[in-house]
């Protein structure tokens, strides 16, 4: 009609995550943010823990277990882990699964009105996609955006969804040994904060800004979000290690929202410039005014330092889902691994002294591996599925 403009409405997008470590919520973050940044406000995104919020007791009690599990009882999470590779084993309970969870998870959709779903956690696919094929008869969009880089459960795959976004070729593999075809695959890389994507600024100005040592080599210490891991030890021992060598070098260590041991270092008195920190959201600027990245082996921060071209000492993983990881890094040329705290401490020393030029050339290489488009490329592809 002449004169009346039609406005379009708002699509809704849907991302289910559950806390189970850090790396789940930053991908659902990091889409939300791609789907703004791109699409200003024809989208509305929703990001729910749906395990937590929509299941009933005790399966909603689950996610909380995780970080008990993956720091004081191992052996548990090796054998859940292990079980979780055997389809035979994990197939009847996602089903059983699914039937008792089925009432409490319709409310999410119920509630929301998805125009598409994401998932971002290998739970997320059995039970949502059931409810929605079988008993909803819903054909919206389901894709999933699988958050580890090289060890990847199967229960990540499910042959029903629109789209499986993958960060790596052995991902691709793993996927294709599920039964997913071609076209429902897709390699793009980890979605990572859009900060990433952008400029931040040379080294030098980056540290003045944020009151680091221009003229200083930087090693930026990270715990992931919830400062896990032997940082604490590993700080120390860098630090002496640094120190005693004649380095000209200062050392960043972020503790995540662990209070405790942001304070624990805050009071230590240093043999060398140290800066701590508590969680950041500045995370971009951080790496670039970095020269290497000593952390565990989380795909999330990996994928961070490879946009960002650090070389990365890797100090540790979760076995299992962390575990390939660390090959990743080691036979790609980008950084090293050492679980002790003193070898940690002699790897970065030599790199600031008489490795400098292997430390440029892994940094290099890093650069090349980054992908720093990956999430505003997994967000078209979605959004193009909506258009057809």
């Amino acid at each position: 009609m002449e004169g009346v403009r039609l406005e379009r409405r708002q699509q809704r997008v849907l991302i289910l995550m559950s806390d189970t470590g850090g790396g789940h919520r930053a991908s659902a973050e990091a889409l939300a943010a791609g789907f703004g940044e791109r699409f200003g406000e024809r989208f509305h995104v929703h990001v729910i823990d749906l395990w937590s919020h929509y299941t009933p007791w005790p399966v909603n009690q689950v996610p909380k277990s995780y970080r008990t599990l993956v720091t004081d009882a191992l052996w548990l999470w090796k054998l859940a882990w292990r079980a979780s590779e055997r389809d035979w084993l994990t197939e009847p309970g996602l089903r059983l699964v699914g039937r008792l969870v089925r009432r409490a998870m319709r409310r999410a959709f119920d509630e929301f009105q998805p125009d598409v779903v994401i998932s971002v956690h290998p739970l997320m696919q059995h039970a949502p996609l059931r409810l929605l094929r079988n008993t909803l008869n819903s054909s919206i969009p389901f894709v999933t955006v699988v958050t580890d880089l090289v060890s990847i459960a199967p229960v990540w795959y499910h042959r029903g969804v629109d789209r499986c976004f993958v960060a790596s070729d052995e991902a691709v593999r793993r996927a294709k040994r599920a039964g997913l075809r071609d076209e429902q695959i897709r390699l793009y890389g980890l979605p990572i904060r859009p900060a990433f994507a952008r400029p931040v600024g040379e080294k030098c100005g980056l540290r003045n800004s944020l009151g680091l040592d221009p003229a200083r080599m930087t090693a930026l210490l990270v715990g992931g979000g919830e400062g896990m891991g032997p940082v604490g030890a590993i700080a120390r021992a860098v630090a002496a290690r640094l120190a005693a060598d004649g380095r000209e070098a200062q050392l960043v260590v972020v503790c995540g929202r662990n209070e405790n041991l942001r304070r624990e270092l805050a009071a230590v008195a240093w043999p060398l410039p140290v800066r701590v920190e508590g969680f950041v959201r500045n995370m971009p600027e951080w790496m670039a005014a970095s020269d290497c990245v000593v952390t565990k082996a989380g795909p999330g921060t990996i994928a961070e330092a490879l946009i960002s071209g650090l070389p990365i000492l890797l100090t540790g993983f979760i076995p299992g889902q962390e575990e390939g990881n660390v090959p990743f890094v080691v036979d790609n040329g980008v950084g090293a691994y050492s679980e002790k705290p003193e070898e940690i401490a002699r790897l970065l020393s030599r790199w600031f002294g008489p490795g400098r030029a292997h430390l440029e050339e892994m940094g290099h290489k890093a650069r090349s591996m980054g992908r720093p488009q990956a999430t505003f490329e997994i967000v078209d592809e979605i959004v193009a599925l909506l258009d057809k």
